[in-house]
C-alpha cells in the first residue's frame, strides 16, 4: 500500500475544491451537495462544512444510496426529498472517480428531477472511465493501472489516499 495523499494534503485539496465551487455557484443562494454513501458523504459534508464557513451561500448536504456492485438491480435513494431539488444546483460527490458506474447511476436518479444544473466532484480522479463522466472538480489526477486500486481514508488515526 502506497500513500498517494497525506492526511493534511487531503485537507488541503478539499478547501481548494470547496473554494472552487464556491467561485463557481456564488449566484446561487442555495447548493445542494449530494454525496454518494460512504466516503462520498464524507467528503460532502466537509465541502459543505467549508462553503459554509466561507460564503453565504446555503450548502444543503444529502446522501446518495447507490448498489455500487449491480446499480442496475436497486434503484438509488436520496435522504432528501428529491423534489427539493427542482430547478436548483447540485453537486455531486465522490471521494473517487474509476470507470463512472456509481456516479452514472447516481446522476441519472438526480436527472429525475428538472435541476437547474450538476456539477461532479472527485477528490482522486483515476481516468478508468466506461461510462460518460467527467468530474468538474478535482483533487487529483492519477494514472494506474487497471489492476490497482484506490483508496482513501477519512479515519483520523490513517486518514489518507492509498494506491492498493
Amino acid at each position: 500500500m502506497q500513500a498517494i495523499l497525506t492526511q493534511t494534503e487531503i485537507g488541503q485539496k478539499i478547501t481548494r475544491l470547496a473554494h472552487q465551487i464556491i467561485e463557481n455557484t456564488f449566484e446561487e443562494e442555495v447548493i445542494y451537495i449530494a454525496g454518494i454513501a460512504g466516503n462520498g458523504f464524507e467528503l460532502a459534508n466537509r465541502l459543505g462544512e467549508i462553503i459554509r464557513k466561507n460564503s453565504t451561500q446555503q450548502a444543503e448536504v444529502f446522501k446518495i444510496t447507490v448498489d455500487k456492485e449491480n446499480p442496475w438491480d436497486h434503484s438509488p435513494k436520496l435522504s432528501i426529498d428529491q423534489a427539493e431539488l427542482k430547478h436548483k444546483m447540485v453537486i455531486l460527490v465522490d471521494d473517487v472517480l474509476n470507470s463512472g458506474k456509481t456516479m452514472q447511476y447516481a446522476l441519472v436518479k438526480l436527472l429525475d428531477e428538472p435541476t437547474k444544473a450538476i456539477k461532479t466532484v472527485a477528490l482522486v480522479d483515476r481516468k478508468h472511465r466506461r461510462y460518460p463522466i467527467k468530474a468538474d472538480f478535482v483533487g487529483l489526477s492519477l494514472s494506474t493501472t487497471l489492476k490497482e486500486r484506490v483508496e482513501v481514508s477519512f479515519d483520523p488515526s490513517n486518514a489518507g489516499a492509498y494506491l492498493v
